[in-house]
């Protein structure tokens, strides 16, 4: 990856809406130069997915909590077996494997205090490998980025 691919990272993390026109523009390459780039990074996988990133808030009442978990025990076969059942829920966002106090850290969305109570009862309280868990219920987004600091 050289500055250029650089530069087009940073406009996209940012936008992804803009045409390649408009990006070369910015960094002065044509586009179809940048076009060619953003299939390189596309198929090399440094470019994972391009979405939409919706407000949970606007979106009548849903609700979104942080919830940080710990596990009985740290064996492979208890980790293993709750990623994979982090991944059947939709509401789960973000599942976390991290290194300290807690085993996972998950961002859930749900539409609705009642669906999460459900979530929680059949993701934590009916799971013996779960020693305890505990909800942050967000109040407010003060910050949200997903952009990674480039060179």
């Amino acid at each position: 990856m050289d500055s250029f691919d650089y530069q087009i990272l940073k406009i996209i993390q940012n936008n992804n809406r803009q045409t390649t026109e408009d990006i070369g523009l910015q960094i002065g390459l044509s586009a179809t130069a940048v076009q060619r780039r953003l299939k390189a990074l596309r198929q090399s996988g440094v470019i994972e997915k391009e979405i939409a990133i919706l407000n949970p808030s606007e979106l009548s009442g849903h609700i979104l909590v942080i919830v940080e978990v710990v596990l009985v025990q740290d064996g492979t076969s208890a980790i293993n077996n709750f990623k994979k059942k982090t991944k059947n829920y939709p509401e789960v966002q973000q599942s976390y494997y991290v290194a300290g106090k807690n085993d996972f850290i998950l961002v859930i969305a749900a539409k609705s205090m009642h669906r999460y109570d459900i979530i929680t009862q059949e993701l934590f309280l009916d799971d013996e490998s779960i020693l305890k868990f505990h909800s942050n219920v967000v109040m407010a987004n003060v910050k949200v980025g997903l952009d990674i600091p480039l060179p």
